[in-house]
Protein backbone atom coordinates (compact mmCIF):
# COMPACT_ATOMS: atom_id res chain seq x y z
CA UNK A 1 0.00 0.00 0.00
CA UNK A 2 0.99 3.16 -0.71
CA UNK A 3 1.44 6.16 1.29
CA UNK A 4 1.55 9.77 0.73
CA UNK A 5 5.65 9.82 1.15
CA UNK A 6 6.13 7.23 -1.74
CA UNK A 7 5.72 7.81 -5.25
CA UNK A 8 5.09 4.12 -7.09
CA UNK A 9 7.78 3.96 -10.05
CA UNK A 10 6.56 1.02 -12.22
CA UNK A 11 8.98 -1.31 -14.06
CA UNK A 12 10.17 -1.25 -17.01
CA UNK A 13 7.60 -1.71 -19.53
CA UNK A 14 6.62 -3.09 -23.66
CA UNK A 15 3.88 -0.61 -24.07
CA UNK A 16 5.00 2.26 -24.90
CA UNK A 17 6.81 1.10 -27.70
CA UNK A 18 4.01 -1.02 -29.31
CA UNK A 19 2.33 2.16 -28.66
CA UNK A 20 4.50 3.76 -31.25
CA UNK A 21 5.04 1.10 -33.51
CA UNK A 22 0.51 1.01 -33.73
CA UNK A 23 0.90 4.66 -34.29
CA UNK A 24 3.26 4.01 -37.31
CA UNK A 25 1.31 1.09 -39.26
CA UNK A 26 -1.38 3.33 -38.55
CA UNK A 27 -0.74 6.54 -40.32
CA UNK A 28 1.48 4.66 -42.64
CA UNK A 29 -1.69 2.47 -43.90
CA UNK A 30 -3.52 5.98 -43.47
CA UNK A 31 -1.23 7.98 -46.31
CA UNK A 32 -1.44 5.37 -48.51
CA UNK A 33 -5.12 4.32 -48.41
CA UNK A 34 -5.46 8.02 -49.50
CA UNK A 35 -2.70 9.04 -51.87
CA UNK A 36 -3.95 5.29 -53.61
CA UNK A 37 -7.32 7.41 -54.02
CA UNK A 38 -5.80 10.29 -55.32
CA UNK A 39 -4.02 7.94 -57.68
CA UNK A 40 -7.21 6.29 -58.71
CA UNK A 41 -5.87 2.91 -57.71
CA UNK A 42 -9.04 0.76 -57.32
CA UNK A 43 -7.02 -1.76 -55.37
CA UNK A 44 -4.74 -0.50 -52.05
CA UNK A 45 -3.12 -1.89 -49.20
CA UNK A 46 -3.69 1.08 -47.62
CA UNK A 47 -6.88 -0.44 -45.83
CA UNK A 48 -5.32 -3.32 -44.20
CA UNK A 49 -2.41 -1.60 -42.97
CA UNK A 50 -4.23 1.03 -41.08
CA UNK A 51 -6.65 -1.50 -39.68
CA UNK A 52 -3.55 -3.81 -38.63
CA UNK A 53 -2.23 -0.60 -36.91
CA UNK A 54 -5.24 0.08 -35.30
CA UNK A 55 -5.53 -3.33 -34.05
CA UNK A 56 -2.12 -3.13 -32.44
CA UNK A 57 -2.90 0.13 -31.30
CA UNK A 58 -5.77 -1.72 -29.41
CA UNK A 59 -3.73 -4.43 -27.97
CA UNK A 60 -1.57 -1.72 -26.56
CA UNK A 61 -4.59 0.01 -25.03
CA UNK A 62 -6.37 -3.01 -23.41
CA UNK A 63 -2.68 -4.33 -21.81
CA UNK A 64 -1.48 -0.87 -20.87
CA UNK A 65 -4.57 0.22 -19.25
CA UNK A 66 -5.41 -3.13 -17.46
CA UNK A 67 -1.93 -2.90 -15.96
CA UNK A 68 -2.68 0.67 -14.70
CA UNK A 69 -6.33 -0.81 -13.18
CA UNK A 70 -4.44 -3.80 -11.52
CA UNK A 71 -1.91 -1.61 -9.76
CA UNK A 72 -4.51 1.00 -8.59
CA UNK A 73 -6.57 -2.05 -7.34
CA UNK A 74 -3.03 -3.21 -5.33
CA UNK A 75 -2.89 -0.11 -3.64
CA UNK A 76 0.10 1.21 -5.29
CA UNK A 77 -0.97 4.52 -6.02
CA UNK A 78 -0.15 7.52 -3.44
CA UNK A 79 -2.19 10.61 -3.32
CA UNK A 80 0.69 12.68 -5.55
CA UNK A 81 0.46 10.02 -8.04
CA UNK A 82 -3.31 10.41 -7.86
CA UNK A 83 -2.98 14.14 -8.72
CA UNK A 84 0.07 13.71 -11.63
CA UNK A 85 -2.87 11.37 -13.59
CA UNK A 86 -5.16 14.54 -12.50
CA UNK A 87 -2.87 16.80 -14.33
CA UNK A 88 -1.85 14.39 -16.77
CA UNK A 89 -5.40 14.15 -18.30
CA UNK A 90 -6.06 17.78 -17.62
CA UNK A 91 -3.48 18.45 -20.15
CA UNK A 92 -4.13 15.54 -22.50
CA UNK A 93 -7.96 17.20 -22.56
CA UNK A 94 -6.54 20.59 -23.27
CA UNK A 95 -3.86 19.52 -26.21
CA UNK A 96 -7.46 17.97 -27.78
CA UNK A 97 -9.28 21.62 -27.26
CA UNK A 98 -5.34 22.62 -29.60
CA UNK A 99 -6.46 19.95 -31.93
CA UNK A 100 -9.53 21.27 -32.37
CA UNK A 101 -8.92 24.98 -32.07
CA UNK A 102 -6.38 24.18 -35.37
CA UNK A 103 -9.85 23.11 -37.51
CA UNK A 104 -11.44 25.41 -36.68
CA UNK A 105 -9.40 28.10 -37.36
CA UNK A 106 -8.95 26.76 -40.72
CA UNK A 107 -12.84 27.16 -41.04
CA UNK A 108 -13.02 30.70 -40.09
CA UNK A 109 -9.54 31.37 -42.19
CA UNK A 110 -11.30 30.27 -45.15
CA UNK A 111 -15.04 31.56 -44.69
CA UNK A 112 -13.50 35.42 -43.47
CA UNK A 113 -10.37 35.55 -45.65
CA UNK A 114 -9.07 33.16 -48.46
CA UNK A 115 -12.68 32.82 -50.05
CA UNK A 116 -13.23 36.44 -50.63
CA UNK A 117 -9.73 36.88 -51.86
CA UNK A 118 -10.43 34.01 -54.76
CA UNK A 119 -13.34 35.85 -55.40
CA UNK A 120 -11.68 39.34 -55.60
CA UNK A 121 -12.09 41.37 -52.37
CA UNK A 122 -9.22 42.84 -50.24
CA UNK A 123 -5.65 43.38 -50.98
CA UNK A 124 -5.64 39.78 -52.49
CA UNK A 125 -7.79 40.68 -55.24
CA UNK A 126 -5.20 39.58 -57.77
CA UNK A 127 -6.38 35.87 -57.02
CA UNK A 128 -9.69 37.14 -59.27
CA UNK A 129 -7.68 36.93 -62.20
CA UNK A 130 -7.75 32.81 -61.85
CA UNK A 131 -11.39 32.70 -61.99
CA UNK A 132 -12.65 35.37 -63.04
CA UNK A 133 -16.41 34.45 -63.18
CA UNK A 134 -15.96 33.03 -59.33
CA UNK A 135 -18.72 34.51 -57.05
CA UNK A 136 -17.90 33.39 -53.22
CA UNK A 137 -20.68 31.93 -50.68
CA UNK A 138 -20.58 29.80 -47.82
CA UNK A 139 -21.37 27.50 -48.29
CA UNK A 140 -19.28 26.92 -51.53
CA UNK A 141 -21.79 25.16 -53.53
CA UNK A 142 -19.88 26.38 -56.49
CA UNK A 143 -16.40 25.83 -56.08
CA UNK A 144 -13.73 27.70 -58.63
CA UNK A 145 -13.11 25.06 -61.06
CA UNK A 146 -16.11 22.61 -60.91
CA UNK A 147 -14.02 20.38 -63.21
CA UNK A 148 -11.34 19.18 -60.24
CA UNK A 149 -13.30 19.86 -57.40
CA UNK A 150 -17.06 19.02 -58.18
CA UNK A 151 -19.72 21.04 -55.74
CA UNK A 152 -22.16 19.30 -53.51
CA UNK A 153 -25.61 19.24 -54.62
CA UNK A 154 -26.64 20.93 -50.78
CA UNK A 155 -25.95 20.99 -47.42
CA UNK A 156 -27.19 18.63 -44.70
CA UNK A 157 -30.63 20.45 -42.77
CA UNK A 158 -29.26 21.25 -38.89
CA UNK A 159 -32.83 21.82 -38.36
CA UNK A 160 -33.02 17.39 -38.31
CA UNK A 161 -30.46 15.17 -38.05
CA UNK A 162 -27.74 17.64 -36.42
CA UNK A 163 -30.17 19.15 -33.96
CA UNK A 164 -31.31 15.39 -32.67
CA UNK A 165 -27.50 14.67 -32.32
CA UNK A 166 -27.44 18.02 -30.53
CA UNK A 167 -30.26 17.39 -28.25
CA UNK A 168 -28.58 13.56 -27.66
CA UNK A 169 -25.16 14.80 -26.69
CA UNK A 170 -26.50 17.12 -24.48
CA UNK A 171 -28.40 15.11 -22.72
CA UNK A 172 -25.83 12.76 -22.29
CA UNK A 173 -23.81 15.07 -20.16
CA UNK A 174 -26.73 15.10 -17.76
CA UNK A 175 -26.96 11.55 -17.79
CA UNK A 176 -23.26 11.16 -16.75
CA UNK A 177 -23.22 13.97 -14.17
CA UNK A 178 -25.96 12.24 -12.52
CA UNK A 179 -23.92 8.82 -12.80
CA UNK A 180 -20.93 10.89 -11.28
CA UNK A 181 -23.17 12.25 -8.21
CA UNK A 182 -24.56 8.73 -7.93
CA UNK A 183 -21.10 7.25 -7.64
CA UNK A 184 -20.27 10.18 -4.81
CA UNK A 185 -23.23 8.56 -2.51
CA UNK A 186 -22.30 5.13 -3.11
CA UNK A 187 -25.62 4.32 -4.92
CA UNK A 188 -24.75 1.74 -7.21
CA UNK A 189 -27.54 1.01 -8.95
CA UNK A 190 -28.41 4.78 -10.21
CA UNK A 191 -24.79 4.45 -10.98
CA UNK A 192 -24.97 1.59 -13.48
CA UNK A 193 -28.51 2.71 -15.08
CA UNK A 194 -27.29 6.62 -15.92
CA UNK A 195 -23.79 5.28 -17.27
CA UNK A 196 -25.68 2.63 -19.47
CA UNK A 197 -28.01 5.47 -20.65
CA UNK A 198 -24.80 7.73 -21.67
CA UNK A 199 -23.59 4.79 -23.38
CA UNK A 200 -26.97 4.47 -25.08
CA UNK A 201 -27.05 7.88 -26.35
CA UNK A 202 -23.62 7.89 -27.49
CA UNK A 203 -24.49 4.77 -29.68
CA UNK A 204 -27.14 6.63 -30.96
CA UNK A 205 -25.44 9.65 -31.82
CA UNK A 206 -22.93 7.49 -33.88
CA UNK A 207 -25.74 5.31 -35.97
CA UNK A 208 -27.73 8.77 -36.62
CA UNK A 209 -23.80 10.03 -37.78
CA UNK A 210 -23.41 7.14 -40.15
CA UNK A 211 -26.71 7.73 -41.64
CA UNK A 212 -26.26 11.19 -41.85
CA UNK A 213 -22.67 10.81 -43.88
CA UNK A 214 -24.74 8.34 -46.11
CA UNK A 215 -27.23 11.10 -46.91
CA UNK A 216 -24.19 13.45 -47.97
CA UNK A 217 -22.62 11.17 -49.74
CA UNK A 218 -25.47 9.61 -51.73
CA UNK A 219 -27.63 12.23 -52.07
CA UNK A 220 -25.98 15.52 -51.58
CA UNK A 221 -22.59 14.82 -53.31
CA UNK A 222 -20.93 16.39 -50.04
CA UNK A 223 -17.64 14.28 -49.94
CA UNK A 224 -14.23 15.31 -49.48
CA UNK A 225 -13.48 16.00 -52.69
CA UNK A 226 -15.90 18.31 -53.23
CA UNK A 227 -14.26 21.31 -52.21
CA UNK A 228 -12.93 23.10 -49.17
CA UNK A 229 -16.44 22.62 -47.80
CA UNK A 230 -16.43 18.77 -48.15
CA UNK A 231 -13.00 19.09 -46.44
CA UNK A 232 -13.50 21.06 -43.75
CA UNK A 233 -16.71 19.70 -43.12
CA UNK A 234 -15.68 16.16 -43.15
CA UNK A 235 -12.31 16.96 -41.30
CA UNK A 236 -14.35 18.51 -38.35
CA UNK A 237 -17.32 16.12 -38.03
CA UNK A 238 -15.28 12.73 -38.92
CA UNK A 239 -12.79 13.26 -36.14
CA UNK A 240 -15.13 14.76 -33.42
CA UNK A 241 -17.03 11.10 -34.36
CA UNK A 242 -14.01 9.34 -34.22
CA UNK A 243 -13.27 11.36 -30.68
CA UNK A 244 -16.96 10.04 -29.73
CA UNK A 245 -16.12 6.87 -30.46
CA UNK A 246 -13.30 6.05 -28.22
CA UNK A 247 -15.25 7.90 -25.40
CA UNK A 248 -18.05 5.46 -26.00
CA UNK A 249 -15.77 3.06 -25.68
CA UNK A 250 -13.86 4.19 -22.78
CA UNK A 251 -17.71 4.80 -21.19
CA UNK A 252 -18.30 1.03 -22.00
CA UNK A 253 -15.28 -0.07 -19.77
CA UNK A 254 -15.70 2.01 -16.98
CA UNK A 255 -19.39 0.05 -17.09
CA UNK A 256 -17.80 -3.32 -16.55
CA UNK A 257 -15.29 -1.96 -14.19
CA UNK A 258 -18.90 -0.61 -12.38
CA UNK A 259 -20.32 -3.94 -12.45
CA UNK A 260 -17.28 -5.91 -11.78
CA UNK A 261 -17.14 -3.92 -8.34
CA UNK A 262 -14.54 -1.23 -8.85
CA UNK A 263 -14.34 2.00 -7.83
CA UNK A 264 -15.85 3.61 -4.43
CA UNK A 265 -16.91 6.60 -3.13
CA UNK A 266 -13.75 8.47 -2.50
CA UNK A 267 -11.63 6.89 -4.84
CA UNK A 268 -12.88 6.70 -8.62
CA UNK A 269 -10.42 8.93 -10.77
CA UNK A 270 -11.03 6.75 -13.61
CA UNK A 271 -14.43 7.05 -13.86
CA UNK A 272 -14.01 11.27 -13.17
CA UNK A 273 -11.55 11.34 -16.02
CA UNK A 274 -13.93 9.15 -18.63
CA UNK A 275 -16.56 11.90 -17.04
CA UNK A 276 -14.16 14.99 -18.05
CA UNK A 277 -13.24 13.59 -22.29
CA UNK A 278 -17.18 12.68 -22.30
CA UNK A 279 -17.68 16.91 -21.23
CA UNK A 280 -15.00 17.20 -23.95
CA UNK A 281 -16.30 15.66 -26.94
CA UNK A 282 -19.98 17.09 -25.80
CA UNK A 283 -19.04 21.05 -25.84
CA UNK A 284 -16.80 20.11 -29.16
CA UNK A 285 -20.22 19.28 -30.74
CA UNK A 286 -22.15 22.50 -29.57
CA UNK A 287 -19.45 24.85 -31.32
CA UNK A 288 -19.75 22.08 -34.73
CA UNK A 289 -23.52 22.02 -34.39
CA UNK A 290 -23.44 26.17 -34.30
CA UNK A 291 -20.59 26.93 -36.36
CA UNK A 292 -20.45 24.22 -39.92
CA UNK A 293 -24.42 23.12 -39.95
CA UNK A 294 -26.10 26.43 -38.69
CA UNK A 295 -24.33 29.76 -39.62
Amino acid sequence: MATPQQYYVPAQSKWPIIATVGLLVTFFGLGTWFNDLKAGHSASHGPWIFFAGALVIAYMMFGWFGAVIRESRAGLYSPQLDRSFRWGMGWFIFSEVMFFVAFFGVLFYVRMWAGPWLAGEGSKGVAHMLWPNFEYAWPLLHTPDPKLFPPPQGTIDPWHLPLINTALLVSSSVTITFAHHALRKGHRTPLKLWLAATIGLGLCFLALQAFEYREAYHELGLTLGSGIYGATFFMLTGFHGAHVTMGTLILIVMLVRILRGHFSADKHFGFEAASWYWHFVDVVWVGLFIFVYVI
